[in-house]
């Protein structure tokens, strides 16, 4: 295990994506940064370092993708996991160690972001509004999406041969979970009822009182909809970049749920899988 693990982070520290992915992280929270400033300072508008802390996290998982798919892509299509199986590694050791090493890879992807941001926001904005350990809190949230997205990541990539094929789904499958992340939000947003209105017909105006929202989400249904919100990455991706969230705790407790699941099955699976 140790020996695929120092094989691991060595050709980690020579894998241009990981590295590419790191300078657009960076390079993402310096702009966002500036361009808070520039717009704070055109517009006249208070801008806290608070509000942008978390706005690459509906990226990530985009950026995760990429890498993932490409990195483990690379060991099956260079044969490398089916040498390192002959020369004794268990399937075991040589899963985690593929887990280990990109769950680290992600973190530290994210960090850039986090890095940059605050080394040029808080010259510009001073330090946070919000209370330090709510923020801590929210970052120990971010972090756990970060574990989540790289243990189903490592699970698709673990699984399947082709590096194309790898790389579609992954990317396609963190695609369709952030849109159902924010599907899901936008659905639980909705008002319950639409407040009066008036508007004209034929030169009369005609007044509306208040009336239900056909799109208010009611009973069970709304339930499912808040559980879900909650439970899925994306919809914890959308609670901690705007750190809406009132219960963060469970976050973090869903997060090890489907870390310790995707783990097991990946796992599994991998034991019983056809090496070609």
């Amino acid at each position: 295990m140790n020996k695929l693990l120092s094989a691991g982070f060595t050709r980690l520290k020579k894998d241009k994506v990981f590295w590419m992915s790191v300078l657009l992280m960076a390079g993402l929270g310096i702009y966002i940064s500036i361009s808070n400033y520039s717009f704070s300072q055109t517009y006249g508008q208070t801008v806290v370092l608070d509000s942008n802390i978390f706005s690459h996290i509906l990226l990530v998982p985009i950026v995760f993708s990429v890498f993932c798919s490409l990195f483990i892509g690379t060991e099956y299509s260079d044969g490398t996991i089916r040498n390192k199986i002959v020369v004794g590694h268990t399937r075991r050791a040589i899963y985690l160690a593929n887990l280990i090493v990109c769950t680290a890879a992600n973190l530290i992807i994210f960090a850039a972001y986090e890095a940059a941001y605050l080394c040029v926001g808080i010259p510009l904005f001073g330090f946070f509004q919000s209370d330090i350990r709510t923020v801590l809190l929210f970052t120990l949230c971010a972090a756990g999406i970060c574990l989540t997205v790289s243990s189903l990541l490592t699970l698709i990539a673990m699984l399947c041969h082709s590096k194309a094929i790898t790389t579609v789904l992954c990317i396609l499958g963190m695609i369709i979970l952030l849109f159902t992340g924010t599907y899901i939000r936008s659905r639980l947003s909705q008002p319950e009822t639409y407040s009066d209105y008036s508007y004209s017909v034929n030169g009369e105006l005609v007044s509306e009182g208040e009336h239900p929202n056909p799109l208010y989400l009611r009973g069970n249904k709304r339930k499912v909809y808040e559980f879900l919100y909650d439970f899925l990455p994306s919809g914890q991706s959308v609670q901690c970049q705007e750190m809406s969230s009132e219960h963060p705790g469970i976050l973090l407790l869903y997060s090890g749920i489907i870390l310790i699941a995707s783990s097991g099955a990946g796992l599994c699976i991998f034991r019983r899988k056809d090496i070609k």
